[in-house]
């Protein structure tokens, strides 16, 4: 055993040295080494003593912090019980707080009476480390006790304590888990789904926990029972109980890939595995049957049930329980159209919510079983917007959910589940005047004749004369659906786009390419794998539309993504450098080689491919960013940010590149903040800082 193990790291040792034999770069993907950081300070001197010295850089930080501190913003709300509860952050809590309302109070007062739950500028002060509210999981339904997950520094990695709700503090003897990228539900009161760091070999490649246990209160995490164990090879396992009582149901899931998963149900301690597509997703337990949403074609008890379709299934049928199917063990629930998606399904103890996309607007349907069928009825929003249910309520089946479009800020809505009347219970302040602005929908014919949807939003006096600066945002990948928002991209930056943007003459644009879940599950296989390519074809055949248009012109155009879209913007500026005059690159993917080798790049293999297998790396090096970078080539300026905690994507990436593009003598922008995590920041001060550095760029690099 010895002699292996020495052979296996002989061969890691080796592997490496031959991987910076070919990458001179390879030394940043050590994250918190002193050379590394070194660099990183540098590069961020460099870049704010280029841009924070210029007056606009000051102006547009100012705007941002103002936006995203404005105390109207909207909470976003979860409901338990009579309270609903929700995650604040201002200019006098950077930090944070967890808060809860009364309901009735909430939903009559404008300004209701806030109780803090949990202040984590007061936890930092207490406690070492930049530590980052990552939730709270509370068992039902009397929600006294609760799971709360920390992050020091922001990344996906938390502790885990337990938090009386009550007394509004952490449980002395509660559950504790240490540092993990974990997955940590409730079965019952006394007892924990716990997946976590057991130690060595608990984790799969991906870096996740491969080894689920059932742990009892009271009892030390090494006795806690072990019900599965999964291959390294697979992406990670979780589990969660549906249903009270003797109608609970456990179910242990087994993500063998990102888009691939095996289900199985707990029965009297054996795991019995439910016969569905691998590809199928789960979605939800109505009644004590399964809602299984399907990414492929399927036959099915003796019929074809196309890709997209939404059906409900008895799981007795999926796991053989029952060997004889009635003819109300199953039933097609949902049928998408050819434009439609369907994104969201939400469930009450009588009804189930669908928030179904159509040309990538939103619209909610309730549907409430009666006889045999289905009673439904649409739930009247604003049109050409995005709505998102937020929190639902089992027992009343009301829920919250929140209206927003390009140029309407965000609404709460509290919808009564008797008269499915949606009443606007918040409404943010205007962050820009949207008087002066148009929003319109174009469709751009991509190179396999595709027609691919983006929104743009100008003023109405905008002159297609070629000049007028543009700024395309967009992702294309993980099934991901790019919707019409008032932060201008799918974070929440709260219209700060409007004054740091619109407001200064700039045109925006959203585009809606392949990779997506604009239109289901086919716009996502479309741009999977080998076809990976045509995320990038649709994305270059929005900017020579927006050109063919007269709306801009390269020198006038810069681009941004971030994570997937920062590998989207990093291939398209490759490919295609002509096109665009500036890059924002965020919290990128861009070394293809060895993406799989860096943090959780391993668990995206089904999205991307496998570079180690040569077949693969024929495909997927035709468009990695690092391996096609070229010397005397007159890309567009570059602006790359990341961040160091970033535990998720390899802050390697933004880093490797940078010096690569400097190494040809590129004038490159680089921004890494030392916190932050996935999402690049903890605070709004840290989120202004970024966001006046990028718009900054913009307005710098854009004749």
């Amino acid at each position: 055993m010895r002699k292996i193990c020495l052979l296996s790291l002989l061969f890691s040792v080796n592997a490496f040295a031959k991987d910076a034999a070919e990458d001179p770069f390879i030394w940043l993907e050590d994250i918190d080494a002193e050379k590394s950081m070194n660099w990183v300070h540098r590069q961020n001197a460099h870049t704010a003593e280029q841009y924070k010295s210029k007056p606009i850089y000051q102006e547009l930080y100012d705007q941002a912090l103002a936006t995203l501190n404005n105390k109207s913003r909207v909470p976003t709300v979860n409901q338990r019980g009579e309270w609903v509860y929700n995650y604040w952050k201002d200019d006098k809590n950077p930090r944070g707080l967890y808060r809860r309302a009364k309901l009735k109070d909430f939903n009559q007062n404008d300004n209701p009476r806030w109780q803090t739950v949990l202040d984590m500028d007061q936890y930092n002060v207490e406690h070492d480390g930049n530590w980052v509210f990552k939730g709270m999981n509370c068992f039902a339904p009397e929600y006294r006790k609760c799971l709360v997950s920390l992050s020091p520094g922001g990344g996906d990695a938390v502790i885990l304590r337990e938090f009386n709700m009550k007394q509004k503090k952490f449980i002395k003897n509660g559950f504790t888990l240490q540092k993990s990228k974990m997955r940590a539900t409730w079965r019952d009161e006394d007892h924990l789904f716990v997946a976590t760091d057991f130690g060595e070999g608990s984790m799969t490649e991906s870096g996740y926990p491969r080894i689920m246990k059932l742990w009892k209160r009271g009892t030390a995490l090494s006795e806690a029972k072990t019900l599965m164990e999964i291959d390294s090879k697979s992406v990670s396992l979780f589990a969660f109980r549906s249903g009270e009582g003797k109608d609970a149901k456990d179910f242990i899931v087994d993500s063998d890939t990102f888009w691939t998963q095996k289900y199985y149900q707990l029965v009297n301690g054996k795991a019995l595995l439910l016969d569905l597509p691998k590809s199928a997703e789960v979605t939800g337990v109505f009644q004590g049957n399964m809602i299984v949403s399907l990414k492929e074609d399927w036959q099915f008890q003796g019929q074809f049930i196309s890709e997209g379709t939404v059906l409900i299934i008895n799981p007795d049928v999926l796991t053989g329980q029952k060997s004889m199917v009635d003819a109300d063990d199953w039933s097609v629930f949902l049928t998408p159209k050819a434009n439609e998606n369907i994104e969201d399904i939400t469930t009450t103890d009588d009804t189930i919510i669908a928030t179904i996309l159509s040309d990538v607007v939103s619209k909610v349907y309730v549907y409430k079983a009666v006889d045999g069928g289905w009673d439904v009825e649409e739930v009247e929003f604003p049109d050409n917007g995005a709505i998102h249910v937020t929190s639902a309520d089992d027992e009343s089946g009301s829920f919250f959910a929140e209206y927003e479009s390009f140029i309407t800020p965000p609404t709460l809505y509290h919808v009564n589940g008797k008269g499915l009347k949606p009443k606007a219970v918040k409404s943010q302040s205007q962050s820009f005047d949207p008087t002066p602005y148009q929003v319109e929908q174009f469709f751009a014919r991509s190179a396999d004749g595709t027609f691919v949807p983006y929104f743009i939003v100008m003023n109405k006096d905008t002159k297609f004369d070629g000049t007028n600066p543009t700024h395309i945002f967009s992702y294309g990948g993980f099934r991901n659906s790019l919707t019409p928002s008032y932060s201008g991209s799918y974070e929440a930056l709260e219209g700060a786009y409007g004054k740091l943007w619109l407001d200064r003459g700039g045109v925006f644009v959203s585009a809606s390419i392949r990779g997506g879940g604009e239109y289901g599950p086919k716009w996502h296989n479309a741009a999977l794998l080998e076809n990976k390519t045509k995320s990038y074809e649709d994305f270059e055949a929005v900017a020579e539309d927006l050109i063919k248009r007269k709306i801009t012109s390269p020198e006038h155009l810069g681009i941004e993504g971030r994570s997937n879209g920062g590998l989207l913007v990093g291939a398209t500026m490759t490919r295609r450098p002509d096109l665009y005059g500036a890059v924002i690159c965020g919290v990128p993917l861009l070394d293809m080689k060895r993406y799989n080798k860096l943090l959780a790049g391993a668990s995206w293999m089904g999205e991307y491919g496998n570079p180690d297998i040569s077949e693969q790396w024929a495909f997927m090096k035709e468009y990695s960013p690092y391996q096609n970078l070229k010397k005397d080539t007159d890309y567009p300026a570059t602006f790359f940010y990341t961040s160091t905690r970033d535990d998720r994507v390899h802050p390697a990436h933004a880093r490797k590149m940078a010096a690569k593009m400097m190494s040809y003598g590129y004038p490159i922008w680089y921004y890494e903040n030392t916190e932050g995590g996935h999402g690049g920041s903890s605070t709004n001060e840290q989120l202004a800082e970024r966001l006046a550095l990028a718009y900054t760029h913009l307005w710098t690099q854009l004749k």
